[in-house]
């Protein structure tokens, strides 16, 4: 059976099956997308990536694939990106790594959203994973008590700032069950940037490993 690190690389080279050669591929952050970064190393079809955050820049450099800018791509083909959480909707709470925003954009302008994750982040409900939430910083303590006001509990991740410039202040103790309606009121608060919610642009397609091998699943249709 396979080990966690080895279901997130096999659904990351799995994933590379869903590209077609000269395609610009939109690359997410964190543990999963970084053995995806070495699929697609090893693939070497891409024309260009476009990164998520800082980090994914510099990984996708150092792997010789060029990294080009979103302003210039009006659109581009697949966006491929790990998740905290996902539900059977492929609405997913994102941003442990803190590059929600980033992604959030980058997922908004791809034709297509592959998730890759290992069983362990399949859920039926979101919300046992804290949901982060990117916050301008002088609005932190007022964006907190507006957090409490609908239930949740929010710490300030200390020590760090987003590739933004902002804070991540992490929701606890929600239970979300209607992940749309959540990711808009949160959105709503003014001093909030976003939070990890992706359900109003959810996934397209998730590929995940499992104990036994590798499993897709694609979103119903809209």
């Amino acid at each position: 059976m396979m080990t966690q690190d080895e279901m997130k690389r096999s659904a990351a080279r799995e994933a590379v099956n869903y590209l077609s050669e000269g395609d610009i591929v939109g690359v997410g952050t964190g543990s999963t997308a970084d053995y995806f970064i070495q699929e697609l190393s090893s693939w070497g079809g891409a024309s260009g990536a476009i990164a998520s955050s800082e980090i994914t820049a510099s990984r996708l450099r150092d792997c010789g694939i060029p990294v080009l800018s979103l302003n210039d791509a009006d659109s581009f083909g697949v966006y491929v990106d790990g998740a905290d959480e996902i539900n059977r909707n492929l609405e997913m709470i994102k941003g442990g790594g803190g590059a929600l925003t980033r992604e959030k954009i980058v997922a908004a302008v791809a034709e297509k959203f592959i998730c890759i994750a290992d069983e362990t982040k399949v859920v039926d409900v979101l919300g046992a994973f804290p949901l982060p939430l990117e916050v301008i910083p002088m609005a932190g303590a007022y964006v907190s008590r507006e957090v409490q006001k609908i239930g949740g509990e929010p710490t300030l991740r200390q020590g760090f700032l987003t590739d933004n410039g902002n804070v991540i202040i992490d929701i606890h103790g929600l239970t979300i069950d209607k992940a749309v309606e959540l990711e808009l009121e949160l959105n709503g608060i003014v001093g909030a940037v976003t939070n990890g919610i992706f359900a109003r642009r959810s996934a397209d397609l998730l590929v995940y490993g499992t104990k036994n091998g590798v499993r897709t699943e694609y979103a119903d249709p809209k």
